[in-house]
């Protein structure tokens, strides 16, 4: 039988390493490894399509992250009815924390001194 490759197999001779330069291959990887001041020269600018407003005190954002909780744990409750199984059981670990933040938010709540 013969051996279609020779031992070893014959290779080009010239490496591709060998015509790169090796000052802009240091250069190319000082550039990824240290990006420099300019990478964050520009603060990031959060969006405002979503903001809370900033002037409502605690007392109002605690009331309304209590009824969204609320309101969670009850769509969280009436979807279980439809599920069986391990989505079941995930759904009702999830109503459950859900749970456990809105007691922690009305407990907070019961400690805030009144506003007048």
């Amino acid at each position: 039988m013969f051996k279609v490759t020779p031992n070893p197999p014959n290779t080009d001779p010239a490496s591709p390493c060998e015509s790169l330069d090796s000052n802009k291959l240091n250069e190319a990887a000082e550039r990824a490894l240290n990006p420099g001041p300019h990478i964050m020269a520009t603060p990031r600018k959060p969006s405002t399509m979503f903001i809370v407003n900033p002037e409502l005190n605690t007392e109002t954002l605690l009331v309304h992250a209590c009824e969204s909780l609320a309101s969670a744990n009850v769509m969280a409750n009436d979807l279980v009815d439809h599920l069986e199984g391990t989505s079941r059981n995930a759904l009702l670990g999830i109503a459950q924390v859900i749970m456990l933040g809105e007691l922690v938010v009305n407990r907070a709540l019961d400690q805030l001194d009144p506003t007048d």
